[in-house]
């Protein structure tokens, strides 16, 4: 018996004139047969899938198409379709993601004084948090640098509210070349979802094993924060390679910006499903309040201090 998953996405293809068809398509199954139906031809609808096997793909070719690139098992993605994504793939695909947002049903809590108010509170905080950690982060980030003379600060690109593309900002705790060997670990992904995760990934330095386990290796963070790419409290930003597989449901998790923290961070981060990771971004983004975002603010605290699902 075959594991039955389902991922939606939309997709945009190019017919044999050149013209760009945007389709909607479906997995059933892990034998990687897609099923696409033809939605428009001029709107783009949703998020865009920019590649299918690096090939073109004809008119006869709309109605069934076997896509080999995704393998689901019974923890999750383990081979992702995209894995590169240039600044056009990256504009289109954000593109997609507002269009997409644009027809959610879900509406997020709080009006033009409680975003005033958290983007103060986020830059009196992250300034003051930079200001107290800049001796202990320089610290961190010359002993990383020590370990194996490589830069100690890494930028990945994330998306954001609205599918906004910014550069997260990380203390390294992988190996210089981690984003070219990714393909290679792919396959040990221990998550259920979309994400990435494993317990024994080979990339990690010795000192990363330390810094993820205490969450140091996110104060960089704080930098996003008071820039304001990011928010202290907010659904962690997701990379291009998961959000090109989100669902219109998942894709709630961007109708606001991302942050430092959540209700899954609090809550035992890589020990939540990801199905229930999804569930509490959006519950929180119907529910966020200043009195939540300060109540996650200590519940964030309380579970770095615990190491609580940190790995």
């Amino acid at each position: 018996m075959h594991k039955i998953a389902v991922f939606s996405c939309f997709l945009v293809v190019m017919n044999g004139s050149g013209g760009i068809r945007v389709c909607y398509w479906q997995a059933r199954s892990c034998t990687g047969n897609f099923k696409i139906v033809i939605i428009s031809n001029i709107t783009l609808m949703g998020v865009l899938m920019l590649v299918l096997n690096q090939q073109l793909v004809s008119d006869e070719e709309m109605t069934n198409v076997t896509m080999r690139s995704i393998s689901v098992n019974n923890t999750g993605i383990t081979d992702y379709p995209i894995l590169d994504f240039d600044a056009v793939a990256i504009q289109k695909l954000s593109s997609g993601v507002r269009e997409t947002l644009r027809q959610s049903k879900t509406k997020p809590r709080g009006g033009k004084f409680y975003e005033f108010s958290k983007r103060v509170c986020d830059v009196v905080l992250s300034g003051t948090a930079l200001a107290v950690l800049c001796v202990p982060l320089s610290v961190v980030a010359a002993i990383i640098y020590i370990d194996d003379n490589g830069n100690p600060f890494f930028s990945q690109v994330r998306l954001t509210k609205d599918g906004k593309p910014f550069k997260m900002y990380k203390l390294r705790s992988m190996c210089m070349d981690a984003e070219a060997r990714f393909a290679e670990v792919q396959k040990e992904n221990q998550s259920d979802g979309l994400a990435f995760k494993s317990d024994d990934d080979p990339r990690i330095t010795r000192i990363g094993k330390f810094i993820r386990k205490t969450s140091i290796d996110e104060l960089p963070q704080l930098w996003n924060v008071l820039k304001g790419d990011m928010s202290i409290i907010g659904p962690r930003p997701p990379l291009p390679r998961e959000v090109v597989l989100y669902t219109p449901e998942q894709m709630d998790r961007l109708l606001v910006k991302g942050g430092l923290s959540c209700i899954c961070q609090t809550e035992g981060r890589s020990d939540m499903e990801f199905d229930k990771w999804v569930e509490s971004d959006v519950e929180y983004i119907k529910t966020r309040s200043a009195g939540l975002d300060i109540k996650l603010m200590f519940k964030t605290l309380t579970a770095v201090l615990k190491r609580k699902g940190a790995k």
